[in-house]
């Protein structure tokens, strides 16, 4: 039974992104945005081939694996990127419905807050993956050419990166979003704390001592970046993993609030 609440609430929101004109809009620019990097960072005059043709002129040696480096640069650029894209997709996950009046059916239905939470969470991750689908298709045509050849294992990990990182933020802008009715507000707000979590490591090395390494280890860039680069710690996964079960958890406290207060 609860499956199928998540299954039936993940079917509706997925079906609302496909009907929106600014889901179209966000995801053209993301698209346009990501391979304008992608070339400009592989072909581009600073671009990472021609770095290495015009060291190689100079007659220095160029002992550098470019598929790696690009790979490195190419996910650092979508990690940025998303910083940006993602408050504005989560920022209607809630606020529609505060708007619409919705939200008290939510907040008394028979199902549960976790349950419409991770659904709506679901979905929203899902139009994600849709949106870096043309991604997979600009490195599996780039790496193709790589010698030596890029082990399919440290791509799948940056990927895996990316979409651990999209659902932290989408998780953790979902709840900002059940706090408000203003849509600017919740993706303003999102923006906000999603880079106080990204650039909390500069501020810990700034600080330094213990405080400051106690707060690197709730970076959301430390543990991206790990990932990218081929490193896998459990550290970092149960990082990631715990900002999406906390933005779970205080979005369905957020709404059992709202409930207890309307009655």
């Amino acid at each position: 039974m609860i499956i199928a609440n998540i299954i039936a609430i993940f079917q509706k929101e997925l079906q609302s992104y496909f009907v929106s004109p600014l889901a179209y809009i966000v995801t053209a620019v993301f698209w346009f945005l990501s391979g304008l990097f992608f070339i400009e960072l592989l072909l581009g005059q600073q671009g990472i081939i021609q770095q290495v043709a015009i060291s190689e002129q100079m007659g220095m040696p160029t002992n550098i694996d470019v598929a790696y480096v690009f790979l490195n640069s190419l996910f650092a650029v979508m990690g940025s990127l998303s910083l940006f894209i993602l408050p504005i997709l989560s920022m209607n996950l809630y606020t529609e419905e505060r708007k619409r009046g919705t939200i008290e059916l939510l907040a008394t239905s028979p199902v549960t807050n976790w349950v419409v939470a991770l659904g709506k969470l679901l979905a929203v991750v899902a139009f994600f993956l849709v949106m870096i689908l043309p991604l997979l298709l600009y490195e599996a045509i780039a790496f193709s050419a790589a010698n030596p050849a890029v082990p399919p294992a440290v791509p799948l990990l940056a990927h895996f990166g990316l979409i651990l990182l999209a659902a932290a933020i989408l998780s953790l802008g979902m709840f900002i979003s059940s706090l408000t009715d203003n849509s600017i507000i919740a993706a303003i707000l999102t923006f906000t704390l999603v880079l106080f979590l990204w650039i909390i490591d500069l501020i810990a090395n700034s600080i330094g001592g213990t405080f400051g390494n106690a707060l690197k280890h709730i970076s959301l860039l430390e543990s991206y970046n790990n990932l990218v680069q081929g490193i896998f710690e459990t550290s970092d996964l149960i990082l990631l993993f715990s900002y999406i079960f906390l933005g779970i958890f205080l979005t369905a406290q957020s709404i059992e609030l709202f409930r207890f207060t309307r009655n």
